[in-house]
């Protein structure tokens, strides 16, 4: 299932992204050879730069995550890369020491299978795809999450080139159990730190309508896709957009 990049838009609620603003004809865009050189370099280049300004951020972060809760500093968990590679991703651990996974395999089996009745809560009178009272986060866990800033540990999966600064978000393997044969599209290119989903409504958006966006971006890459992807991103990180 592919969509018009140039006619294409996502409107939930306040939130509207045209994607024609920053994407360029899939006919002349080759997410392949050279240009995936080029991605390569942006994102060593902007991700070890990242590093460095933030590693102040990250450290205090890790010491506050070690003092206010048992457990280990990095939550790891193995996610599906590009063509399902499996890897071993980090973040910030946000969550109680082996809280398990039962709660977040039953929301994300209905919200891949568009049980909204079962998945979106009302916020405002949106609807926002999220778990937003998960009794397993911690409260310095539920502060990272507002600010993404458990997110930031990814860096170090770009720097292996096991992600990269702009992509789909990868996903866990029991997740995909619940795909549609169209749906496995997502998983042709690395997945990101952030990524058109994320500056398109965020946690307002359905599950259909986020693998649209990834196959979107997939299919309509350029440099500049993901230059405006990443600039839009600071503003939706500032204003909490999204995250809970």
């Amino acid at each position: 299932m592919k969509e018009d990049a140039a006619a294409y838009a996502v409107v939930e609620g306040d939130y509207t992204l045209d994607a024609s603003s920053f994407f360029i004809p899939a006919d002349t865009t080759h997410y392949r050879g050279s240009q995936m050189f080029l991605k390569r370099a942006f994102d060593i280049s902007i991700s070890a730069l990242m590093l460095i300004l933030l590693s102040p951020v990250m450290l205090i972060l890790a010491l506050i995550v070690k003092a206010t809760s048992p457990g280990p500093v990095f939550f790891v968990q193995e996610r599906l890369g590009r063509d399902g590679e499996p890897f071993r991703f980090y973040k910030f651990r946000s969550m109680k020491h082996k809280s398990g996974d039962a709660i977040h395999r039953q929301f994300a089996a209905m919200f891949i299978n568009g049980d909204e009745h079962g998945c979106a809560e009302s916020n405002a009178g949106e609807k926002v795809f999220k778990l937003k009272k998960d009794p397993r986060v911690t409260p310095i866990g539920s502060f990272m999450r507002r600010t993404s800033l458990d997110e930031l540990p990814q860096l170090f999966n770009i720097l292996k080139g096991e992600m990269s600064l702009v992509g789909p978000r990868p996903p866990i393997a029991y997740e995909i159990e619940n795909y549609l044969p169209w749906h496995m599209e997502r998983l042709k290119a690395l997945p990101g730190l952030t990524g058109l989903w994320q500056v398109s409504g965020r946690s307002h958006v359905s599950f259909d309508e986020m693998v649209r966006l990834d196959v979107d971006y997939i299919n309509n890459w350029s440099i500049w896709a993901d230059v405006v992807i990443l600039a839009k991103t600071l503003p939706v990180v500032l204003r909490g957009t999204g995250s809970y």
